[in-house]
C-alpha cells in the first residue's frame, strides 16, 4: 500500500502515536534508561518550538553568529557549459564553520541551556556536526565531548583540528567499521550514562524521533530562506524546479527540502555509490535495502544475509553511513523523493568541473548532488531549473583531493 503524505502538517509530525510515520519508519527503539531523558527532551522541545521568545532567540542566533541567509548564485558557467537546465546553488556552505551542521548544533546548544544542561556530547563523520557542535558549545559556554570514528579522524584532519581547537576532547572510536555508525553507536552509549547532566545533539535526521525532529526543524532554515530567494528571482516557483541534495543520514536534504514540501518542485536525493569497481556503498534507498532497527529507529538499513548492519565504504565520510532517515524513507514509499546515487569517481569529477567553472569549492558530500545535476542539466530543456545544495566547503577534503586529484585547496 502507497503511504501517503498529508499537505498542510509538518513532515516532522506526520506519525503515529509510537511516534512512526506511516506505520513503518522511526520510533524510539531505546533502552528503558533512556525513555525518562527522551520524553523529557521530547517535552521541552514540543514547548520551545512553539514559544515565540526561543523562536525569537534561534532567529537572532541564525542571523548574528551563523550568517543567514547564505548566498543563492545561478552557476552561469556550468549552465553553459552543460547545455540544458539552467543550474543554481544554495551555498550553504558559507554559513559559519562551512556546512548546514551549524544550524543543529546551536540549536541544540540553546536547547542544552533551557535545560539547565553543562555538557555537550555529538558524534561526527565528516567531521562538520563535531566541528559545528563545539563552535557552538563554545559560543554558549557548554563542555563538549565529539565521538568519531578512528578511520574518519585520519581522513578529515582539517576538521578534527578545528574541534580541538575549539576546546572539545575528541573520543577516538576503534571498535566495528571506526566510521560514522561507530560514532553514533559510542555516543548514544555515553549518554545513556550520563543523560543527568549531559544533553546529547545527534548530528543528523537519524535516532530516536526527538533527535529526527530538532535536527529537521533546525536545518528548515535552509528551505525558509530559499523559497524567498527563489520567488525574487523567478517572481514564483518554476513549474520544473528539481531540488537535488546528497543523502547521508539525511540532514541538509531535509532542510533544503522542507519549505517546498506542498509545492511541486521534484526532490532528488543523492546516496554515495562507493568505488566504482567495488560492490560497497552507502546507498540503501538506491539499493533496495530491507528495513531495520539502527540507533533507535526502524529505517531501510544496509544488513549482511544475517540481518547484521553491512559494512559501507565511500569517498565521503558524511555519506559513509549505513541507515538513513526515517522521514526519507516516508518520502520514498509515499514518491514524494526519488534516490539515486553517484560513485567516488563521479563525486571527484563533478567536484573538479565545478570547482574549476565557479567561484564555490564543494565538499565531497555535495560533490555527489553535483554529479547528478552534471548528469540531467543536457537533457532538460532551458525552462527547467536545477538547484543544488552546496552544503559543506572542500577544506576537510583537502587531502583526499590532493591525493585523488592532483589539487591543493588553501
Amino acid at each position: 500500500m502507497r503511504l501517503k503524505l498529508r499537505n498542510g502538517i509538518p513532515l516532522i509530525d506526520q506519525h503515529d502515536k509510537n511516534y512512526m510515520y506511516g506505520g513503518k519508519f522511526g520510533g524510539n527503539y531505546i533502552p528503558e534508561t533512556l525513555k525518562k531523558p527522551v520524553d523529557d527532551l521530547t517535552k521541552l522541545f514540543s514547548k520551545l518550538r512553539k514559544d515565540k521568545n526561543f523562536i525569537k532567540e534561534r532567529d537572532y542566533y541564525f542571523r548574528n553568529y551563523v550568517g543567514s541567509p547564505t548566498p543563492f548564485l545561478k552557476l552561469e558557467n556550468l549552465t553553459d557549459h552543460l547545455g540544458g537546465a539552467q543550474i543554481y546553488a544554495k551555498v550553504v556552505s558559507e554559513a559559519n564553520g562551512g556546512a548546514h551542521k551549524i544550524y543543529n548544533a546551536t540549536v541544540h546548544c540553546l536547547i542544552a541551556k533551557k535545560a539547565g544542561k553543562k555538557f555537550i556530547v555529538g558524534d561526527t563523520g565528516a567531521g562538520y556536526a563535531g566541528k559545528m557542535l563545539s563552535m557552538a558549545a563554545k559560543k554558549f559556554g557548554l563542555k563538549c565531548k565529539i565521538f568519531m570514528g578512528a578511520k574518519d579522524i585520519k581522513r578529515q584532519r582539517p576538521n578534527v583540528e578545528a574541534i580541538k581547537k575549539n576546546g572539545a576532547k575528541i573520543v577516538p572510536v576503534t571498535s566495528g567499521s571506526q566510521t560514522l555508525v561507530d560514532a553514533v553507536s559510542e555516543c548514544m552509549r555515553y549518554w545513556v550514562a550520563n543523560n543527568d547532566t549531559t544533553n546529547l545533539c545527534v548530528g543528523s535526521t537519524v535516532g530516536p524521533n526527538i533527535f529526527v525532529k530538532i535536527c529537521a526543524w533546525s536545518t528548515a532554515q535552509i528551505s525558509r530562506e530559499l523559497i524567498k530567494q527563489v520567488k525574487e528571482e523567478f517572481g514564483k516557483i518554476p513549474k520544473k524546479l528539481k531540488l537535488l541534495n546528497c543523502v547521508g543520514g539525511g540532514s541538509s536534504a531535509m532542510g533544503f527540502w522542507n519549505e517546498f514540501m506542498d509545492t511541486d518542485a521534484e526532490f532528488i536525493g543523492i546516496e554515495a555509490g562507493g568505488p566504482r569497481n567495488s560492490k560497497l556503498h552507502a546507498a540503501p534507498l538506491t539499493n533496495g535495502s530491507k528495513i531495520g532497527i539502527l540507533h533507535g529507529a526502524a529505517q531501510y538499513v544496509i544488513q549482511d544475509k544475517e540481518g547484521q548492519i553491512g559494512t559501507t565504504e565511500s569517498i565521503s565520510a558524511g555519506l559513509d553511513y549505513p541507515g538513513i532517515s526515517p522521514l526519507h524513507c516516508f518520502l520514498k514509499d509515499t514518491k514524494r523523493a526519488r534516490y539515486t546515487s553517484a560513485s567516488d569517481e563521479e563525486a571527484l569529477e563533478a567536484y573538479k568541473l565545478v570547482s574549476k567553472l565557479e567561484n564555490i569549492s564543494p565538499s565531497l558530500e555535495p560533490s555527489h548532488a553535483f554529479a547528478e545535476a552534471i548528469k540531467i542539466a543536457p537533457k532538460l530543456k532551458s525552462s527547467d531549473v536545477i538547484i543544488v545544495n552546496s552544503c559543506g566547503d572542500s577544506l576537510k577534503d583537502k587531502d583526499i583531493i590532493k591525493k585523488r586529484l592532483g589539487v591543493y585547496i588553501r
